[in-house]
């Protein structure tokens, strides 16, 4: 069995995970959606990513790729700074009728070994937890990815996310982040990726406390996402979580949304995106290193 590599591939100097998401797939079409009248062609969504990938991994210290419009456009293209980690999205998503993404599992497509020699250090699964779904099946889909990981040598980082329950149970999604680090924080996953407990839109004492109760059920180092917190409040969301024992974040919407339908994409991506990304950068170094 291959070893699991060192997580510094993945790292600052500082120690801290500064990682950018551009893993997104039909929720970025949706995005692109809400700012045009016609359809959003898959074209769109790499071009989209070429230039996100161009003016933003020169200041991230890795970056998540996802398959379908992603990963073998920016292999080709070059469009990853030298030094930005490569992390390749292993999961494929289903929809619903009302969820983007209703359910997720592994893309077979996505072989370890492979884009391990394409130049990846990590692989990445996201895990759909809802109160009233199989944890059993949950438990073992993880186990499986992260003994696909270590056979090839590849940093595994899980994504649980919380999800209402099918069957119109009253739940709250926020106590599900907690409930999803307890099931899955302890797989053996080299990193876990957590939702910001409350979405940063709670006070601060109440919001570090639910962060301290994921660093006590997660056995790995683990970073936030940023999906649901306001672009604005994000930099404050990761400092409270890195305070109270996150490492980082693996981020994209806090740091490039805002620059879907701009004027000039690409001239806001070099600025807003770039400088949203610096002071995460920048909070990260100093809550962590």
């Amino acid at each position: 069995m291959a070893s699991t590599p060192d997580l510094s591939a993945l790292q600052r100097p500082s120690g801290a995970f500064a990682m950018l998401a551009i893993d997104q797939r039909e929720s970025m079409r949706a995005m692109f959606a809400d700012t045009q009248a016609g359809p959003v062609s898959d074209r769109q969504l790499v071009d989209f990513k070429l230039e996100a990938l161009r003016h933003l991994t020169p200041h991230a210290s890795a970056v998540l790729i996802d398959r379908p419009f992603g990963w073998q456009p920016a292999l080709e293209a070059g469009a990853v700074a030298p030094g930005c980690g490569l992390i390749a999205a292993a999961d494929e998503f289903h929809a619903s009728a009302d969820e983007i993404v209703a359910d997720a599992g592994l893309d077979d497509l996505v072989v370890p070994e492979a884009v391990k020699a394409q130049g990846a250090q990590a692989l990445k699964l996201l895990v759909v937890w809802r109160p009233d779904g199989n944890p059993e099946k949950r438990i073992a889909l993880v186990d499986e990815f992260v003994a696909r990981c270590r056979r090839a040598g590849l940093i595994s980082l899980i994504e649980p996310v919380s999800r209402k329950p099918l069957d119109g149970r009253p739940h709250d999604l926020h106590d599900g982040i907690l409930a999803a680090a307890r099931e899955l924080g302890n797989r053996g996953q080299d990193i876990y990726k957590a939702e910001v407990p409350l979405h940063a839109a709670g006070e601060e004492a109440e919001v570090r406390r639910r962060c301290a109760e994921l660093t006590d059920a997660i056995a790995s180092p683990w970073v936030v996402l940023s999906s649901g917190v306001a672009p604005d409040r994000f930099p404050t969301a990761v400092e409270w979580a890195c305070r109270e024992g996150a490492r980082g974040f693996l981020a994209g919407r806090a740091v490039w949304k805002e620059t879907i339908g701009a004027p000039d994409m690409a001239e806001a991506l070099r600025t807003t995106a770039v400088d949203r990304l610096k002071r995460l950068c920048e909070t990260v170094d100093r809550a962590v290193g």
